[in-house]
Protein backbone atom coordinates (compact mmCIF):
# COMPACT_ATOMS: atom_id res chain seq x y z
CA UNK A 1 0.00 0.00 0.00
CA UNK A 2 1.45 3.25 -0.64
CA UNK A 3 2.01 6.31 1.37
CA UNK A 4 -0.89 8.05 -0.54
CA UNK A 5 -3.47 5.38 -0.30
CA UNK A 6 -2.57 4.99 3.54
CA UNK A 7 -3.02 8.84 3.67
CA UNK A 8 -6.25 8.69 2.03
CA UNK A 9 -7.51 5.91 4.31
CA UNK A 10 -6.35 7.90 6.99
CA UNK A 11 -8.17 10.88 6.05
CA UNK A 12 -11.70 8.70 5.48
CA UNK A 13 -11.77 7.56 8.38
CA UNK A 14 -11.28 11.18 10.63
CA UNK A 15 -13.67 12.12 7.99
CA UNK A 16 -15.76 9.27 9.39
CA UNK A 17 -15.40 10.35 13.27
CA UNK A 18 -16.03 14.02 12.17
CA UNK A 19 -19.19 13.77 10.26
CA UNK A 20 -20.93 10.97 12.80
CA UNK A 21 -19.95 13.36 15.64
CA UNK A 22 -21.40 16.72 13.88
CA UNK A 23 -24.47 13.88 13.21
CA UNK A 24 -25.09 13.37 17.27
CA UNK A 25 -24.29 16.62 18.04
CA UNK A 26 -26.58 19.01 15.59
CA UNK A 27 -28.33 16.58 13.86
CA UNK A 28 -27.74 15.24 10.15
CA UNK A 29 -26.60 16.59 7.25
CA UNK A 30 -27.10 15.05 3.96
CA UNK A 31 -24.58 17.19 2.09
CA UNK A 32 -21.83 16.16 4.62
CA UNK A 33 -22.86 12.29 4.62
CA UNK A 34 -22.67 12.74 0.73
CA UNK A 35 -19.35 14.15 0.72
CA UNK A 36 -18.21 11.67 2.73
CA UNK A 37 -19.48 8.79 0.43
CA UNK A 38 -17.87 10.52 -2.15
CA UNK A 39 -14.94 10.46 0.03
CA UNK A 40 -14.57 6.82 0.66
CA UNK A 41 -14.84 5.92 -3.01
CA UNK A 42 -12.23 7.68 -4.12
CA UNK A 43 -10.03 6.29 -1.71
CA UNK A 44 -11.37 2.77 -2.70
CA UNK A 45 -10.72 3.92 -6.29
CA UNK A 46 -7.19 4.88 -5.01
CA UNK A 47 -6.62 1.61 -3.09
CA UNK A 48 -7.57 -0.94 -6.43
CA UNK A 49 -5.23 1.62 -8.77
CA UNK A 50 -2.39 1.01 -6.16
CA UNK A 51 -2.59 -3.22 -6.30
Amino acid sequence: MSAATKTMTALTFGALVVTSAYTVALGSNGWLWFGWVVLGMLTIGTAAADT
